[in-house]
């Protein structure tokens, strides 16, 4: 399972460029946050919590557009919060692909189906679901009954479109594999077009016992691992590598920058040590060297897609086997 080849194409071109430049710090991915608003508490949500005082503000379509041109990131990840309740989610992403950049549109799913009539599909748009377990246990997070099923109804109707449909899959402590493994089994029957799996990150203002720490996570997906050749995985395989303890690799927190109402969020999607007010302040007055793995405490845990993955790509091309390993998993498998 890889990407699709207009997205590979993109980041390839685009990664080389900013290599010829000899540019050491870009982004990759635009963590975009139109609105903090959202339908459910999640059990391991921060942003609800953090912003819990500001949850009525939200980014306008032209704030929003400007982010995307100012980071030129090729990817954008359109989170919050529920992108779907923002009045002009529609409007949002035709304007983002006219431009030509990637989206994924992280949803609960409580909206997906009747929000359908708002976006048309694309090669460059995908809907990202979280689901965490099968019903009791997704709902259980959730805080509320019949989330799954919705979410479940509105991946059914979005393929029905013609629509492209990726899920992410967090890992807790106490997570049930075998339960994880007949949800990717049902998942690959409807078909969705990916599964991006991820341990989760132990957020300050979420209470309970329900993070791992770096070892336990390595353990946890040990057998995760193991289900790669079975189903969609959409992390590339150096990540999935560095999960499962195979390989190690550099936290670069600069690859996926956060733009919310509040700003430029620094350092990174996870951790909150204040807002920048451009990308150009957030890129260049950051502290970089002060974050990551033996640097922050509250980076010591962290093993999440959003500051790995960008390392993952770098390390295909500093050897032959994995770049064949990439293509073959991008093209082939």
């Amino acid at each position: 399972m890889g990407f699709p080849w207009q997205l590979s194409f993109s980041l390839a071109r685009y990664l080389i460029g900013k290599k010829l430049r000899g540019r050491k710090r870009f982004p990759l991915v635009l963590m975009l946050e139109p609105t903090f608003r959202c339908n459910l508490a999640c059990a391991g949500c921060g942003r609800i919590r953090e912003y819990r005082d500001i949850l009525d503000r939200m980014l306008s379509a032209e704030e929003c557009l400007a982010a995307v041109d100012e980071s030129g990131a090729p990817v954008v990840s359109i989170t919050g919060g529920e992108p779907l309740l923002h009045p002009e989610i529609g409007q949002i992403v035709a304007a983002i692909m006219e431009r030509k950049r990637f989206i994924n549109l992280c949803t609960n799913g409580l909206l997906l189906e009747a929000s359908l009539e708002k976006f048309k599909p694309s090669p460059y748009l995908n809907f990202v679901l979280h689901l965490d377990g099968l019903a009791p246990s997704h709902d259980r997070f959730a805080g509320r009954q019949g989330v799954f099923d919705t979410a479940i109804a509105g991946i059914k109707a979005a393929k029905r479109r013609g629509f492209r449909i990726l899920i992410n899959t967090t890992i807790y402590k106490g997570t049930d594999i075998k339960e994880v493994e007949q949800l990717f089994l049902l998942l690959s029957q409807i078909p969705v077009n990916g599964i991006m799996v991820s341990p989760a990150f132990s957020y300050d203002a979420v209470d309970g016992d329900v993070f791992l720490s770096r070892q336990e996570a390595i353990a946890a997906f040990q057998p995760v691992y193991e289900l790669r050749q079975r189903f969609p995985f959409y992390n590339t395989p150096i990540y999935l590598d560095f999960l499962a303890g195979k390989q190690e690799l550099a936290c670069t927190p600069w690859s996926t920058p956060t733009r919310n109402p509040k700003g430029w969020k620094r350092p990174c999607y996870l951790i909150t040590d204040g807002h920048c007010q451009s990308f150009r302040e957030l890129m260049e007055e950051t502290p970089w060297e002060k974050y990551g793995v033996g640097n922050d405490p509250r980076c010591a845990n962290c093993m999440v897609h959003c500051g790995f993955e960008a390392s993952a790509l770098e390390q295909i091309g500093r050897s032959l086997p994995n770049i064949w390993r990439t293509i073959r998993w991008n093209f082939f498998e």
